[in-house]
């Protein structure tokens, strides 16, 4: 499982499982193809450097907001999402209902696009009334069978958060779990436009469920999920609370042609990287949660300050912060999530009576269940999957009809 190998390990490996030619095809074929920042794209001298000329580029709050909304328009433009698409009816599905202590988990999907699932699970609080927050909670590059959204630590993430009064929302990136089972290919050459735009479309999900608080929605994932939780973040304002973990970093960009595969980094009229793209949460709460077995080791000294520096902008510095675990290597294990929860709690107030013990200041993890496979399907022989459901591998169209 990728996120225990040793970070050049696990870039050696995701390269394999996950990048293409490298390249994307140039729309004009007179011009050169973009250029695409692929993984260790620099050195961490290079990267130092580099954000020094990025700040340059501004010295005030207002030269800083043009240059965040010219880093938005660039990951749309370059995901191949701008316009933003027509928002299609999301047709959900839900059903499979099972109960645990304190909360519940059912299995969901909804339509991206017109025949294009999201699939996934959604765990909600039991025993509290009221509308709740929202979180998602993408998924890393860890494959096997209990690889993705299926694994413990991620359901582990999930339960905790659901009771504690949220209202959970777990999927697949393509190609992985029921994405997986239903025959797509993590390979797929719109991954990033696809994960992208069906991050956004479930916050447009879980916005839609009566129980849920809309003004109160946030997105935590790791590794790859923390690509897709710093990028919805940057493209989607309705995300309040945003936790990036073992992600953001000045000289990686990810080692998957769903995190690097098409130019939202550099461009011939903006050059920039993922540690701006994750200052964009700016003025909003910002927690990243680095380790020194990775990309992340740096994050104290050199990506978490440039991101502090541009909340200081906002006066609001209190906003973000950096745990960092100098020991730890890759991945969401327990400790990452101690660190997760309490900003959680205070940002998007949470109830963690019950959950938190305050005698030792961790969270309580014991009262969750593991699920196994079956039970987290959404589709199955007494649930088909709709007829009008697009084969693997299909090419989606953003057009609109």
């Amino acid at each position: 499982m990728l996120q225990h190998f040793a970070p050049r390990t696990f870039l050696l490996l995701a390269s394999i499982l996950c990048l293409t030619t490298g390249r994307v095809a140039a729309a004009d074929p007179d011009q050169p193809p973009p250029t695409l920042c692929v993984g260790n794209y620099q050195t961490e001298a290079e990267a130092v450097e580099q954000l020094k000329r990025f700040a340059a580029t501004y010295s005030n709050l207002e030269q800083w907001q043009e240059r965040a909304k010219q880093i938005r328009q660039q990951i749309l433009t370059g995901a191949g999402l701008w316009p933003l698409p027509e928002r299609t009816p999301l047709n959900p599905v839900i059903h499979k209902k099972r109960e645990y202590d304190g909360y519940s988990v059912e299995s969901a999907a909804f339509e991206a696009r017109p025949g294009f699932f999201v699939y996934g699970n959604l765990y909600r609080p039991l025993g509290r009334s009221g509308k709740h927050p929202g979180v998602l909670c993408p998924h890393g590059h860890a494959r096997g069978p209990d690889g993705g959204r299926l694994r413990p630590d991620q359901q582990h993430r999930c339960a905790t958060l659901a009771r504690m009064g949220a209202v959970v929302f777990s999927y697949d990136m393509i190609g992985f779990g029921d994405s997986e089972h239903q025959g797509w290919n993590h390979e797929h050459p719109q991954a990033l436009t696809l994960q992208t735009w069906s991050s956004i479309r479930a916050l447009d999900f879980l916005q839609s469920l009566p129980d849920v608080d809309a003004d109160r929605m946030g997105v935590t994932g790791c590794s790859g999920g923390g690509t897709q939780t710093f990028l919805l973040t940057a493209v989607d304002d309705r995300v309040k609370v945003s936790v990036p973990v073992v992600m953001v970093s000045a000289h990686f960009f990810g080692g998957c042609h769903c995190e690097s595969g098409m130019p939202i980094h550099k461009t011939p009229t903006l050059e920039t990287s993922n540690v701006e793209i994750a200052a964009t949460a700016a003025p909003r709460p910002l927690l990243l949660v680095s380790v020194g077995g990775d990309w992340t080791k740096n994050t104290p000294d050199v990506e978490y300050p440039y991101i502090r520096n541009v909340y200081r902008l906002y006066d609001a510095e209190d906003n973000v912060e950096n745990v960092h675990l100098p020991d730890e290597g890759h991945g969401y294990q327990i400790n990452k999530r101690q660190a997760m929860y309490p900003f959680m709690v205070k940002h998007l107030g949470l109830d963690d009576s019950g959950v938190l013990d305050p005698a030792t200041g961790q969270f309580d993890e014991s009262a969750n269940t593991i699920e196994s496979i079956q039970p987290m399907r959404v589709f199955d022989q007494e649930h088909p999957l709709p007829k009008d459901a697009l084969p693997p591998g299909s090419q989606i169209s953003f057009k609109t009809p």
